[in-house]
């Protein structure tokens, strides 16, 4: 995955957005033999399958009884590394400028990227993604604090933190309880929003769940460790009642926290929005010259979001995409395997 980009880049069609419809853009848009760039607030490619469950089996996925979340985005990125994508991860798309040529659009990100393209598929799920943080953590950020874990054998015979009482920070525990040397796991209160057969699969497991318990703060270590997995040797916990506290031990905290989803600029860029998703038509379209939308993001009637109903809504937008690049070209290409 290349993910080394210029200041300014060219090409045909962007794509903000790399969650599971987004990777399928990508691909679609090569196969069409269009050059692609995709832009993502997050680190990784994957979207919400990577932040929130990547140890999750998904069973509803065309062609798979159960895929894990992870392979499935792993999957998805070798398929539209096949056309040689760019990739602009950690950029938050802010601005988007048609040309007078109308012809052109050129969208920004709030690290100065610059991509000039001449179509743009929305497939940003539910809009710019980032976790919800812990309070004066950022030092620690990636050096042993991590809001997701896209793989599990980071965190071997580590003593880690949790943070959060939802469906993440469970699977997390129950993921990594054969991994980590010990697990804990607090939450603020005495109730959790995860699933209850989970919740109860954890608290049965030698994970050490503990309510009313929020973190005071991160405590880092003197020296870096030798393999450079953390900065941390000890997290400051305390009651949230009693205001008892204590020093854990640990050396990687996981803040499966939430994530915050905000429409930020596309707000402002003249989509019409819908209880804050896009409302597209069935070509896709935005209302928007040249800017189309698939997956999540996108609200019509009869609208399921499904990852399946996102691949077809990608297509869709693809197809669509090249006709208004160029309308000399076909709206269905025929079947790929017709062109092996």
């Amino acid at each position: 995955m290349s993910q080394a980009a210029p200041e300014r880049h060219e090409t045909d069609l962007l794509i903000i957005g790399a969650g599971p419809a987004g990777l399928y853009g990508a691909y679609y848009a090569g196969f069409r033999g269009q050059r692609v760039a995709l832009m993502d607030s997050l680190p990784e490619a994957g979207g919400q399958v990577a932040a929130l469950y990547p140890e999750k089996q998904i069973f509803d996925v065309a062609g798979f009884p159960a895929i894990k979340g992870q392979d499935l985005v792993d999957n998805l990125v070798a398929q539209a590394g096949q056309h040689e994508p760019r990739y602009f991860l950690g950029h938050r798309a802010e601005e988007l400028v048609h040309h007078e040529d109308g012809e052109h659009i050129t969208v920004r990100s709030h690290k100065g990227a610059e991509v000039q393209c001449r179509a743009v598929i929305i497939t940003g799920g539910i809009g710019t993604f980032s976790p919800r943080p812990l309070p004066d953590a950022e030092e620690f950020e990636g050096r042993g604090l991590m809001y997701f874990v896209p793989r599990l054998e980071v965190l071997r015979d580590l003593d880690v933190l949790i943070v959060g009482g939802g469906d993440s920070a469970f699977d997390w525990a129950m993921n990594l309880e054969d991994i980590a040397r010990s697990i804990t796991l607090i939450h603020r209160r005495e109730r959790f929003r995860a699933h209850e057969r989970t919740v109860e699969h954890v608290l049965a497991s030698s994970v050490d769940v503990r309510t009313k318990t929020e973190v005071a703060r991160i405590i880092g270590a003197d020296a870096p460790a030798s393999d450079d997995r953390t900065a941390i040797k000890g997290v400051e916990i305390f009651h949230n009642e009693s205001d008892e506290r204590e020093i854990l031990e640990v050396q990687a905290v996981v803040a499966a926290l939430g994530f915050k989803a905000d429409l930020g600029p596309l707000k402002e860029w003249g989509v019409q929005l819908e209880r804050r998703k896009i409302l597209v038509d069935t070509r896709m379209t935005t209302g928007v010259d040249r800017v189309f939308a698939a997956g999540d993001i996108t609200t019509y009637d009869g609208k399921v979001d499904l990852i399946s109903v996102g691949f077809g809504e990608a297509a869709t937008a693809v197809n669509n995409a090249v006709t208004t690049i160029d309308p000399s070209a076909r709206l269905f290409p025929g079947h790929s395997s017709d062109q092996a």
